[in-house]
């Protein structure tokens, strides 16, 4: 009985080698035939992102089917980018799709660049590109590539509060982005730094929130007279403004300062 079993699995084995032999000669070959041609947008292209329209069209990324040879699988589409004159030595992935037309968002097109280390704020130049593959991977072919001129704006952290106020930079307002990211520090849970030019004799407030919008969110703020009736340790450098808001009022020299707020050792300094 024992040699019957034996016989057994070593025939299932041949016939399994063999099939599989089989199924390798016989699979359809696919060629690489014709490259994705893009179509749009063009190297006259350009733009300047926003927070508050993040949710808006940044463009509509066209581009003629790429072609293969042979019994083929879906083609899958990705549309990439990198910084102007690189060559796409590190390409980053915008999108993918099984389309030919991709609308790209205000939000999705600024993440692909603050994630691909395009500076924020700035004028950037970036070559963009189609990149298709037959099935799940395997021959890639690219489109020919057109320069795009990019502003992405800064992404903050959830956590971050804000600075607003005319010893500031942006003053008093919120349009444009005018307002200070005053972010956790990293690795901590309740202290708040930031390098800020401060302008002396002028006064700022601390939010807690921010909607991106030009109205801004003057509801959530903490004050001079807020910090002061926790028993915190404030520098001499800031005072009370005394201004029907009890803002912060710095009194120091104009420039660079590293402004911390540390709510467990309940202390604001200036360095």
């Amino acid at each position: 009985m024992k040699n019957i079993y034996k016989v057994l699995i070593a025939f299932i084995g041949v016939l399994a080698v063999s099939c599989n032999a089989d199924d390798v000669e016989n699979r359809p070959v696919i060629e690489a035939a014709t490259a994705p041609v893009l179509l749009n947008p063009k190297s006259d292209f350009s733009i300047v992102l926003s927070k508050e329209t993040e949710n808006n069209v940044a463009t509509i990324v066209v581009w003629n089917d790429a072609k293969y040879e042979g019994s083929q699988t879906v083609v899958n589409y990705t549309i990439e980018v990198a910084k102007a004159g690189t060559n796409f030595a590190v390409p980053v992935v915008v999108s993918n799709t099984t389309e030919r037309v991709k609308s790209l968002t205000v939000a999705e097109l600024n993440s692909a660049l603050v994630n691909g280390g395009f500076v924020e704020k700035e004028e950037n130049k970036v070559d963009i590109r189609i990149k298709s593959v037959v099935g799940a991977s395997g021959l890639p072919q690219y489109s020919n590539v057109f320069t795009i001129t990019a502003t992405p704006y800064h992404v903050p952290l959830a956590s971050s509060h804000w600075l607003v106020g005319a010893a500031t930079p942006g003053g008093w307002t919120w349009a444009g982005d005018a307002e200070t990211e005053f972010p956790l520090v990293i690795g901590k849970t309740d202290v708040y730094q930031v390098t800020i030019v401060l302008k002396s004799g002028e006064a700022f407030r601390e939010f807690l929130g921010n909607n991106f919008t030009s109205d801004g969110n003057w509801d959530s703020s903490h004050n001079y007279t807020y910090y002061s009736g926790q028993g915190f340790t404030i520098d001499p450098e800031l005072v009370n403004a005394n201004d029907g808001d009890s803002n912060f009022k710095y009194t120091g020299p104009t420039g660079p300062r590293v402004l911390t707020i540390d709510n467990s050792a309940k202390t604001i300094t200036l360095d």
